[in-house]
């Protein structure tokens, strides 16, 4: 299987330009060209518009490239699993994930997994959770580290239990009791991270019928920390994330409590490449305080 064609056209588009994917493929400049222009003459229409800035997609691109990408996957499983059969074990294995699951969890399963699997290529995609899940469904990742997605069509394996808390300045009329009251969140100046829609934090306020005074947004929801440090407002997060972060405010269990699940989610858990699959052992085993 020669996919160096559909290697180019991606990297291209992860990159935003021949250069930088050539740079990335270890090839030339025009011998990346090269590829996606055959790539267009094989398929018949162009993928990509060419432009002093860069290259980007034209509609017929957008289209073909999640199969491009699958074709890419299947073509790594392929060698992986014929590594496998050769006592070997090497390939790329893209991880899509929370900056706090990166941060808090990964780092050890990381470090377990490649002193045994050290041929293994690991990328690491950080970001909120619209674009972890855009991310799998698009086959950038072959897996991804999230909270539930309800109604998904993928495979979801459930790791750990995440309690929410509240987060208030220390200065807050509650920041001495021992719990924070959700239904006070509607009278609360509200920070919503994770670039203005925390999906886990709208799922919980659709159940309680909770309608938050939104008066900030960010990227981050460290951003929203330090924001609620100088006494800007509150937000509602999951426990992981304030894990080892310096701050000086003041953290809540929820009452009534509320929790999220942290798991894997995979387009299916029976076709996954054998990097993959080890991986996802590594992470049943060594991902802390399982309480499912």
């Amino acid at each position: 299987m020669d996919t160096a064609r559909y290697r180019a056209l991606v990297a291209s588009v992860d990159t935003g330009s021949f250069t930088k994917a050539a740079e990335l493929l270890n090839y030339s400049t025009s011998g990346v060209s090269q590829l996606v222009n055959a790539l267009e003459d094989e398929l018949g229409m162009p993928l990509l518009v060419r432009s002093r800035r860069g290259v980007t997609l034209t509609p017929a691109g957008e289209t073909l490239l999640p199969s491009v990408r699958a074709v890419i996957q299947d073509e790594d499983r392929l060698q992986q699993t014929a590594s496998e059969l050769n006592g070997l074990m090497r390939g790329e294995l893209r991880i899509a994930t929370y900056s706090s699951i990166s941060s808090h969890w990964l780092p050890r399963l990381i470090k377990e997994f490649q002193r045994d699997y050290p041929q293994v290529h690991i990328h690491l995609m950080e970001g909120v959770r619209q674009e972890v899940y855009q991310w799998l469904s698009e086959a950038r990742a072959d897996m991804a580290f999230l909270s539930k997605v309800p109604d998904t069509p993928y495979d979801w394996i459930p790791l750990a239990e995440d309690p929410m808390v509240a987060l208030l300045p220390k200065d807050h009329p509650l920041a001495g009791e021992n719990a924070y009251p959700l239904s006070a969140v509607e009278k609360e100046a509200f920070i919503m991270p994770a670039m203005g829609r925390d999906d886990d934090l709208a799922e919980l306020f659709e159940q309680e019928g909770i309608r938050p005074s939104i008066v900030y947004s960010t990227i981050e929801t460290f951003a929203a920390i330090a924001m609620i440090e100088n006494g800007l407002g509150m937000t509602v997060t999951n426990d992981l994330i304030t894990e080892n972060w310096q701050a000086d405010v003041v953290k809540l269990p929820l009452d009534p409590p509320r929790h999220i699940t942290m798991g894997i989610l995979v387009p299916d858990r029976s076709a996954l490449s054998p990097a993959a699959r080890k991986f996802v052992q590594y992470a049943i085993r060594l991902i802390p305080n399982r309480s499912l």
